[in-house]
């Protein structure tokens, strides 16, 4: 074993009213990390460029040294949700949301809440392939939470718009509206596939909208989860073998699909069932999950792979849903479990350890931004003596560094 890489989704922060203008990461405590911090060195990373949003699979596939316009997000989460693909396949990102009818289109919610149980996703998706009718084989399949997945079976094209609106709205202040795909460029199969995806998200509002499932939650007082957003539509990855010394272990399918398409030892596993409507709870036992099999992955196998892939999704949704307590908590939680069993793990093994993300996402801002993120670095001969949050990382000896630099410059890869 040479070393841990860690992405915590989401990290990056901006100062916060709620924290007395601090980010989380700053007021967090987190003695581990900063035992790490205190002894290595700190920089700031621009995932893909300045002034570029990067999204997960685009942030992370950089960070790891690929061409992310290679790895489209559909793609990627089909792969991970265990869905046979060949090239020309379809496959969308999906997400139950809420929407008041089909004649406004106003979205009320991308992720219905975030409250929407496992069982309940499971019981609209059968609801969907059972009634959808569409002139080609579809696969639609639920994985997290709100989260799914669209494969449409043929000779497609992925030259197409999203109908999720947080990836076409142009400014903070626009209305959030369903709008439907539309062919980007004049091919007679970009307008097709268009027209399939509009037909496919046109039956899923009829279908879910009076579901038995979703009039129990409007009577609960919460979203119903009534139409079916897509968005980062892919027809095929590149596959490489790069990281075959390397070995990762994650119930998150987009990630599953990165490991496969970059030929990691994927050690996957079934996330936690939600039971009931609190988010939070919910993520903190998917987190404390997440982490437990990490910590017996890198027990059980350490001396068979160089390499350890950590990602952590939960603190990226506090960021979405501006919950700046609740991301310090994460922070807290991640370093007591997982860092104090790390700390431990660097005194008996010279090991390099990383922590950075994948992407900024300001509690304040509600989304990802075009920030650096703050990177860690343990392992080297300097030693910056500062503990880690985003002013320091821009103070540290590591300096300004871009995702695809980031593993060559540290030693990862020679």
């Amino acid at each position: 074993m040479k070393g841990v890489f860690i992405i915590l989704d989401g990290l990056g922060d901006l100062p916060h009213k709620q924290l007395r203008n601090k980010t989380p990461l700053e007021v967090a405590k987190k003695p581990n990390i900063d035992f790490f911090s205190k002894n290595g060195q700190l920089g700031y990373m621009y995932p893909i460029k300045e002034r570029f949003v990067p999204g997960t699979n685009e942030g992370v596939i950089s960070i790891l040294g690929q061409d992310w316009r290679q790895y489209p997000r559909g793609w990627l989460e089909a792969l991970g949700a265990g869905i046979e693909l060949i090239k020309g396949d379809l496959a969308l990102r999906a997400n139950f949301a809420t929407i008041d009818n089909m004649k406004e289109r106003n979205i009320l919610d991308r992720r219905a809440g975030r409250t929407l149980t496992i069982k309940e996703a499971r019981n609209l998706t059968k609801a969907i392939n059972n009634n959808v009718v569409l002139p080609c084989k579809f696969i639609f399949k639920n994985t997290l939470q709100h989260r799914g997945v669209l494969v449409l079976k043929g000779g497609f094209s992925d030259n197409i718009s999203n109908v999720d609106p947080a990836h076409y709205l142009t400014s903070k202040l626009e209305k959030a509206k369903l709008k439907f795909s539309v062919a980007e460029d004049e091919d007679e199969n970009s307008k097709y596939s268009a027209n399939i995806v509009n037909n496919f998200v046109e039956q899923s509002f009829k279908i879910l909208d009076q579901h038995p499932i979703n009039l129990f939650r409007r009577k609960k007082g919460i979203f119903p989860a009534n139409i079916i957003l897509l968005r980062a539509p892919g027809t095929g990855v590149k596959k490489i073998n790069k990281f075959k010394k390397w070995a990762c272990t994650t119930s998150v399918p987009v990630m599953k699909g990165i490991c496969k398409s970059l030929g990691f030892n994927l050690f996957g596993f079934e996330p936690v069932e939600f039971k009931g409507y609190d988010a939070y709870q919910n993520f903190k036992k998917n987190l404390i999950l997440e982490i437990k099999k990490s910590i017996r992955l890198i027990k059980k196998r350490k001396k068979d792979f160089d390499y350890f892939f950590i990602y952590l999704k939960e603190t990226d949704a506090a960021g979405h849903d501006n919950k700046p307590i609740e991301k310090k908590g994460m922070i807290e939680l991640i370093d007591k479990r997982l860092f104090s069993f790390l700390r431990k793990l660097a005194f008996r093994e010279k090991i390099k350890l990383v922590v950075t993300a994948d992407h900024s996402t300001p509690c304040k801002l509600k989304s990802h931004s075009a920030d650096p993120v703050p990177v860690l670095f343990f392992g080297g001969k300097e030693k910056d003596d500062m503990t880690f949050f985003e002013t320091n990382a821009r103070k540290g000896t590591l300096g300004k560094v871009y995702g695809k630099d980031l593993l060559t410059k540290l030693g990862f890869f020679k």
